[in-house]
């Protein structure tokens, strides 16, 4: 298939656990086109916190596993903001797709507050070790998830209870959630060495074979520490019972002693993206170093507005990458340069996007990561997640976590949103539906099409701006990944 399939009329969804029964179980990549319908508070028959308390126009989601994405449109219906539903589908995907996100790991998203007219972006990577390595044969990182999905949930005003995001994330370590195709396909590629894990062969397989797609996996110490979490707060696992924990599982399999104050020092970041003019008066902001994908994807974008070929992109978004890994420095000063090299990154870490916006024209998108596939490989005995790789440790480095979010500064309303994946094709993931998007006004197929392999793009897009014309707005998951986009109208 080589354009996502769009319908134009919603779907009537059924109960929330149905729907994510449903697309788990079928994992289908695919869209749905909003409906023009009025956005409305069903007076007290439903309560705020529960799905169906809103209807009409909720606004989008697509995220590359089927569950976390199902969840974020069930906050959106809750009356959760986009911030509230990227909280709770991140949480999600630390449970379902643990290759690539999880509490052991961390990410990068930027945020669009349309009352503020600004975007921002919350950096979380998961942190390099400061030492104690001489016995780790796989180091971890220090661990940023949490705390970062806390941080990203305060850049939102009238939000839902932290607390109350964690839940759908804790229910489905301890009961247990449908196997994805995105998952599954991600345990085929490593289930040698992954399986070699004790604790990751119980939970991952069936005597050794990785659990079908569509069956039913538990993580229950993973539950538990979710819900230690829920209670305690997350700054418990940098400063409290579980950071004592974690420094003690960290330990025993291999994975260098994740110190007190390793964890205690450790903190997201709240910075200022990199910001590219569009056209009509339009802003995009890419993610900032040191999530330099998004840099690399400025920098592609640059060259596809000048006229550039995609190649010619691909290789000045490389050649902007190793310049800032190199030598650092000034964004703006690296874009702008015409000295730099052509250079290569090598190898990279696998990484996983999610796309959020609301009724009301915020926005979140967000790339999150393991360092590696599975990161080390290893779970954190009794607390039920895989530590991430250690970035700048022997062959491992960060990947190119890319992102990026166009709005309109004058007519204080958002446009479009878009996350990539894909390693080496990460930043042109991003690059080339802003490009179609914002600078030939390209609807979602043609936009999608310029996604190089292995890049997988989640998009959202509202031509004619949000709030405004709402009908108009797509949302699209890649379709050759294995994500589901939701197009969120109720009733």
């Amino acid at each position: 298939m080589n354009t996502p399939a769009r319908t134009t009329k919603p779907r009537r969804l059924t109960s929330p656990r149905a729907l994510a029964l449903v697309v788990a179980g079928l994992s289908l990549a695919g869209c749905e086109t909003a409906s023009n319908i009025t956005s409305g508070i069903l007076g007290n028959s439903i309560q705020a916190g529960t799905p169906g308390f809103v209807s009409g126009f909720l606004g989008g989601v697509a995220a590359e596993e089927p569950v976390a994405a199902a969840t974020a449109r069930e906050v959106l219906s809750a009356g959760g903001n986009a911030a509230d539903a990227a909280v709770a589908a991140g949480f999600v995907m630390s449970v379902t797709l643990p290759s690539r996100a999880g509490l052991g790991g961390g990410g990068a998203c930027l945020v669009y507050n349309r009352l503020r007219n600004e975007t921002e972006a919350v950096v979380f990577l998961p942190g390099a070790r400061a030492g104690g390595l001489a016995n780790a044969d796989r180091p971890a990182a220090v661990p940023l998830m949490a705390r970062g999905l806390f941080a990203l949930h305060t850049r939102l005003p009238n939000g839902r209870p932290f607390e109350e995001l964690m839940g759908p994330a804790e229910q489905a370590a301890r009961f247990g959630t449908p196997m994805s195709r995105a998952l599954h396909n991600d345990l085929v590629a490593v289930q040698g060495p992954l399986f070699a894990d004790p604790e990751a062969r119980s939970i991952f397989s069936r005597n050794g074979t990785p659990v079908a797609v569509g069956d039913t996996f538990q993580n229950p110490p993973l539950g538990g520490t979710l819900a230690a979490l829920r209670v305690s707060g997350v700054g418990d696992l940098h400063q409290g019972n579980l950071a004592r924990r974690l420094e003690e599982a960290s330990g025993l399999v291999g994975a260098g002693a994740i110190s007190l104050a390793e964890v205690r020092a450790a903190l997201p970041q709240l910075m200022r993206p990199v910001v590219v003019n569009g056209r009509g008066g339009d802003r995009i902001a890419f993610l900032p170093p040191p999530a330099d994908g998004g840099l690399a994807a400025a920098a592609a974008f640059q060259a596809l507005q000048a006229g550039q070929s995609p190649e010619a992109a691909q290789a000045r978004a490389m050649a902007v990458a190793a310049a800032s890994r190199a030598r650092g420095g000034d964004p703006t000063a690296l874009l702008a340069a015409n000295d730099l090299p052509g250079a290569g990154l090598g190898d990279l870490p696998a990484s996983a996007g999610l796309m959020v916006y609301d009724r009301n024209g915020n926005a979140v998108t967000c790339a999150f990561t393991m360092n590696n596939l599975f990161g080390t490989g290893r779970i954190m005995p009794g607390m039920g997640f895989l530590g991430a790789a250690a970035p700048n440790t022997g062959r491992v480095q960060p990947p190119l976590l890319s992102a990026a979010i166009g709005w309109s500064p004058n007519l204080r309303a958002f446009r479009m949103a878009v996350a990539g994946s894909g390693q080496q094709a990460a930043a042109m993931a991003v690059a080339g539906p802003v490009a179609a998007q914002m600078l030939s006004n390209a609807g979602p197929d043609t936009a999608m099409q310029t996604v190089p392999e292995p890049g997988r793009a989640q998009l959202g897009m509202c031509p004619r701006y949000l709030p405004g014309y709402q009908g108009l707005c797509t949302t699209v998951t890649d379709p050759r990944g294995a994500g589901v986009a939701l197009g969120a109208t109720d009733r």
